[in-house]
């Protein structure tokens, strides 16, 4: 495990009394079921309480009938925007979040381990105020085997500087609503967030133990999101649309 904290910030370590989970979920009937089902899982070994909010962005698909049967909490947008759909979410858990709640936020298309929550509390516990996650793919099915080559070195050459997931991503509510939220930002929210985050002094873990299994699709819902970094290392002649 490679993990790289920061300096403590100025607030020391907190015990965590609440957990907001949110989840922006764009036609992914096939894929929101196993999402939920390992976050309940996650949930279930920390023991204080979990809000897991879904926000439901312009879905024509099934997603509102997957959704409304897990009994989470569910908020409908027509955004078309993953920045806007996770601000819509965490603003439903509402701006009077103090430090002693911590958001989380990952994709419908991923599906976190067990301990995802139970890590970052941990963090949490240590004075960390943002803990960035790792995330791995789920199958390599749709891409050449040259591609999970590539992806796997760049990852491990670059991870504890500069890679950044919305799919697992955590941080103390108080930090959150200091940076001014997720930005409505069509690709690269999780980043813009992060950015703005640590340049107002929190601590940062990024966190190898705290990981999501993600999709490996080579189209996903957000342009430029990681569906496109993954066929960007194809070779040049596979990169189309086609």
């Amino acid at each position: 495990m490679i993990m790289v904290v920061s300096e403590v910030d100025s607030d020391g370590g907190v015990r965590v009394a609440s957990i907001v989970v949110v989840v922006p979920v764009r036609n992914e009937q096939r894929l929101l079921a196993g999402c939920l089902s390992a976050l309940r899982d996650s949930a279930g070994e920390v023991t204080v309480p979990v809000r897991i909010q879904l926000v439901l962005d312009a879905c024509t698909d099934r997603s509102a009938r997957v959704a409304d049967a897990t009994g989470a909490d569910v908020l409908h947008i027509d955004a078309r925007n993953v920045g806007a759909a996770r601000a819509a979410g965490f603003a439903a858990a509402g701006t009077g979040c103090g430090s002693r709640t911590w958001f989380a936020t990952t994709d419908a298309d991923s599906r976190v381990d067990r301990s995802w929550l139970t890590r970052q509390l941990r963090y949490a516990r240590t004075g960390v105020g943002l803990v960035v996650g790792a995330v791995t793919v789920s199958d390599w099915d749709e891409h050449r085997p040259e591609v999970r080559d590539r992806y796997e070195d760049g990852y491990r050459a670059q991870r504890s500087t500069g890679h950044i997931h919305g799919a697992s991503l955590g941080f103390r509510a108080d930090l959150y609503w200091r940076a001014g939220g997720f930005a409505h930002l069509a690709t690269g929210e999780d980043v813009d967030l992060v950015d703005r985050i640590r340049v107002g002094g929190a601590a940062v873990a990024w966190a190898e133990d705290v990981v999501a299994v993600t999709s490996g699709r080579r189209f996903g819902r957000a342009p430029q999101g990681f569906a496109a970094h993954l066929r960007g290392l194809q070779p040049s002649s596979e990169t189309g649309n086609g």
